[in-house]
């Protein structure tokens, strides 16, 4: 690890007054849900179907059996926990420091490692509604169920997540636009930035300094002021 460049990102946060962090699956993956898009991420599995056919909102139409068989196998995971970049996030918030996360990620870790202002761009697998009556069912009801999950009115209980062809929920992304935009320093991390509209959010950033950690280069590496190349969970740590 360079410790030159934990350093300078130390530094960087003991003086910001306004941190966001914009992350995506690659701050899950410490916590062993696997990525989708590296060489051995859930992109790069086989199936009969490529993921984002399954994923998409007309499959989930057309062939809900088939999408809750994927969904269940591949999309949850009830036991995983908060590693050390959720948990150094939620540290901060609690100084003050940090004014919000916006992720990509659908598995409500940083909830859980208590991050109180998260802005799930692609919604959340631990909320269900019954797409009849609009009924709330939880993670462990999914986990319990076979088949197509069904409300006790016979309505289709749908996971509260951004499929493909579905469009990002208005209020979560002004949300996170005006956070991102009042931020005095921008943190990236565990995101391609290859899936739009989110990764077009950091160009609403105005601040001076935007750090970027990521295993591999992404399409905004010009525009970050420090690249950090280890994995998030272990930088975060190493901030001490």
């Amino acid at each position: 690890m360079d410790e030159e460049r934990i350093s300078r990102l130390r530094a960087l946060a003991e003086k910001a007054r306004s941190i966001v962090f914009f992350g995506g699956a690659g701050v899950s993956t410490e916590s062993g849900i696997p990525d989708f898009r590296s060489v051995d991420g859930l992109y790069n599995q086989k199936y009969s179907e490529p993921p984002e056919e399954i994923l998409s909102h007309h499959y989930f139409m057309e062939k809900p059996e088939e999408f809750f068989r994927f969904y269940r196998d591949k999309m949850l995971y009830p036991d995983a926990q908060p590693n050390a970049a959720h948990l150094r996030l939620a540290q901060w918030e609690r100084e003050g420091r940090l004014s919000a996360v916006v992720t990509q990620n659908i598995d409500g870790l940083h909830q859980k490692a208590g991050s109180q202002k998260v802005y799930e761009l692609h919604g959340s697998v631990l909320r269900n509604h019954c797409m009849r009556c609009g009924r709330f069912y939880d993670l462990q009801y999914m986990m319990r169920s076979s088949g197509v999950p069904r409300c006790d009115c016979g309505g289709i209980i749908k996971p509260d997540v951004v499929l493909y062809e579905e469009g990002l929920d208005e209020r979560t992304i002004r949300g996170a636009v005006t956070a991102i935009s009042h931020a005095d320093l921008l943190i990236i991390g565990g995101t391609s930035l290859a899936v739009y509209p989110a990764a077009s959010f950091i160009h609403y950033y105005d601040g001076a300094d935007m750090v970027l950690i990521n295993r591999d280069p992404t399409p905004q590496d010009r525009y970050a002021s420090l690249i950090i190349r280890d994995p998030i969970g272990q930088v975060m740590e190493a901030l001490g």
